[in-house]
C-alpha cells in the first residue's frame, strides 16, 4: 500500500481524528553489515534520512492503517523542518497543530543499524527545542478528535492538557468523549504522574526494569496502583510479546510475531502503540488489539522504514 493510500479524510461532520502529541525528529540512518568497532572506518550498506520520533512514527503507522490522524509537536525553522512537514503530508498526516518554535534546532538522531543483528543504536541530539505547552493545546478543537495520545515529555504541561480533556469529557455524551492514552518510556520521576491520567497507559520494558520488574506481567501487577480506576495498562516486552491488564484486573497476553528475517527494529514500539490505539478506537477488544499490535510490530521489524507495513 502506498503512503497515505488508506487515509480517510473526514469532511464536515465526518469521522473524528486521532492525535499523537510528542516528538518529531530527523533520523539519519546508516545501515552497516555489523556494528563497527570504536575508532574504525566502516563503509555503510546504505544511508537515508527518515522522519522519526515516537509520536511522529505512530502517526505514520496510524495513517497507513487508514485512520485520519493529526500530529502535534514542536518544529524548528530551517530546511530539516521543511523535510519533516513534507513527509508528514506525504503520509496524509494533518500537521496544522505543529508548533513552529523560534528558538532551538530540530532534534536529530544518528542511527547505526546492524544488518546482521537487526539492532539499532541511537545517538540523539535534543536541539534545545521547547516542547508544546498547554497554551498551545488550548487552540485544539477537542470536538474534532476521538482519541489523543501523549508521548510523556514535559509532564507539567501535559498534565494540564489531559485535565482539559477530562473537563471536556464531563460535558459530553459517551459517544462524543475523547479517549486518552499516554506512553511512559523514560524512567524519570516527573513523568510518572501521567500514568494516573490516561485511559490507556503504555509502559516500556526499560521503565519496568527500572522499577525492578523482570517481565511484563510482573510489571503490570506491580504498577497497576499507579493508573486510575478503569484504565488499561499495557507493556510490550520485545520478543516475548506484550501483556495488558484491563479495568477488571484480568491479565492478557499476546505472543510476538517475528518476521522471517529481522531487518529493522527502529520504531517497532511506536508501531505497536499505534496499532493498539487503532484497534481499540475501532471498537476491538483489548485482547484483539494486543494481538494486532504485536502482529503489525512484527511486520515492521521485517522491512526498512514503514512503507509496506500493511
Amino acid at each position: 500500500m502506498s503512503a497515505g493510500a488508506a487515509r480517510r479524510d473526514p469532511g464536515p461532520g465526518g469521522e473524528r481524528r486521532i492525535m499523537c502529541m510528542g516528538l518529531v525528529c530527523l533520523d539519519i540512518i546508516s545501515v552497516v553489515e555489523a556494528y563497527p568497532a570504536e575508532d574504525s572506518d566502516t563503509r555503510c550498506l546504505s544511508q537515508r534520512w527518515q522522519r522519526g520520533g515516537n509520536a511522529s512514527n505512530s502517526c505514520t503507522v496510524l495513517a497507513l492503517l487508514g485512520a485520519p490522524v493529526s500530529f502535534m509537536g514542536s518544529l524548528a525553522p530551517g530546511h530539516a523542518a521543511d523535510f519533516i512537514l513534507c513527509d508528514l503530508r506525504r503520509y496524509g498526516v494533518d500537521a496544522r497543530h505543529a508548533v513552529r518554535q523560534r528558538d532551538g534546532s530540530l532534534p536529530t538522531s544518528v542511527v547505526i543499524a546492524s544488518a546482521c543483528r537487526g539492532t539499532r543504536t541511537i545517538l540523539h541530539a535534543h536541539g534545545n527545542l521547547p516542547d508544546v505547552t498547554a497554551h498551545d493545546f488550548e487552540k485544539v478543537d477537542l470536538s474534532q478528535y476521538k482519541w489523543i495520545h501523549w508521548e510523556a515529555r514535559n509532564a507539567a504541561e501535559q498534565v494540564e492538557m489531559m485535565r482539559r480533556v477530562e473537563r471536556h469529557n464531563r460535558s459530553r455524551e459517551a459517544g462524543e468523549r475523547v479517549r486518552t492514552s499516554v506512553e511512559v518510556e523514560k524512567p524519570r520521576e516527573e513523568l510518572l504522574e501521567l500514568m494516573g491520567l490516561g485511559d490507556v497507559v503504555f509502559i516500556s520494558k526499560d521503565l519496568a526494569q527500572h522499577f525492578g520488574y523482570h517481565s511484563a506481567p510482573e510489571a503490570l501487577r506491580g504498577l497497576r496502583s499507579r493508573v486510575r480506576p478503569g484504565a488499561t495498562l499495557i507493556c510490550a516486552w520485545a520478543e516475548e510479546g506484550a501483556d495488558a491488564m484491563g479495568p477488571n484486573g484480568e491479565l492478557l497476553h499476546s505472543d510476538a510475531f517475528p518476521p522471517e528475517t529481522l531487518v529493522d527494529t527502529l520504531g517497532a514500539g511506536d508501531t505497536f502503540n499505534a496499532a493498539v490505539i487503532f484497534a481499540l478506537s475501532e471498537g476491538k477488544s483489548l485482547q484483539d488489539a494486543l494481538t494486532f499490535g504485536c502482529q503489525i510490530a512484527g511486520r515492521k521489524c521485517g522491512i526498512q522504514g514503514f512503507d509496506g507495513i500493511i
